[in-house]
């Protein structure tokens, strides 16, 4: 039986847009800003960040090396929260449905201090941070272990108290679908930004 269920952030929870993030950098400077960023897993100074390694101090410093200027605080936010498109209220709606139904309801996602900067202020456009509307949140940069580890996914399994076979993993990204079906979890894996309420609804019948 389906006790838990673990939600990706990006592409997922919200709308991402890849191409509104790679514009944002390179307008701050970042030149090479395509080959740097990924939409599922960062690598070099990005995904030191994203996996903890670095801190938000850190990266603007290093960040300000490769475009060969000072950057501020600001302009990494501003950069950073270009991957947001938009945060579908069907989303919000079904998993606060969910939560309602008795279901265990988490956040499992590769993110960053900046992201959560914004989610943890008014993440529906109504006044409520991100974490009103998840039992609980399994971030990246806080495990200091990114998807698709599969360390992050025994962390995030022990922390709900779920068997994998009692999980529900949605991800948009295959490989992290991948470690989670190999370790036993039900998983759904719907393109960028498709809406999968209909989907899940029909895997918990």
């Amino acid at each position: 039986m389906i006790r838990n269920i673990a939600f990706d952030l990006g592409g997922v929870v919200l709308a991402l847009s890849y191409e509104q993030a790679v514009k944002r950098f390179e307008k701050i400077g970042l030149k090479d800003a395509r080959q740097r960023l990924d939409a599922f897993e960062q690598k070099g100074i990005f995904g030191a960040l994203e996996s903890g390694q670095i801190t938000t101090e850190d990266f603007r410093r290093e960040l300000s090396v490769l475009v060969d200027r000072t950057l501020t605080m600001d302009e990494c936010c501003w950069a950073w929260h270009g991957y947001v498109d938009h945060v579908p209220k069907r989303n919000l709606e079904a998993i606060l449905s969910l939560r309602a139904r008795g279901y265990k309801v988490c956040l499992l996602s590769n993110t960053n201090p900046f992201m959560m900067q914004w989610a943890d202020k008014d993440f529906d456009g109504e006044g409520h941070p991100i974490s009103y509307f998840f039992d609980a949140m399994y971030l990246s940069y806080e495990c200091k272990m990114m998807k698709p580890k599969r360390e992050i996914f025994e962390m995030m399994l022990k922390g709900q108290q779920a068997l994998p076979e009692e999980t529900i993993f949605v991800d948009d990204g295959p490989r992290n679908v991948e470690t989670a079906a190999a370790m036993g979890m039900l998983t759904l894996c719907p393109p960028n930004n498709e809406d999968w309420t209909a989907a899940l609804e029909d895997m918990l019948r």
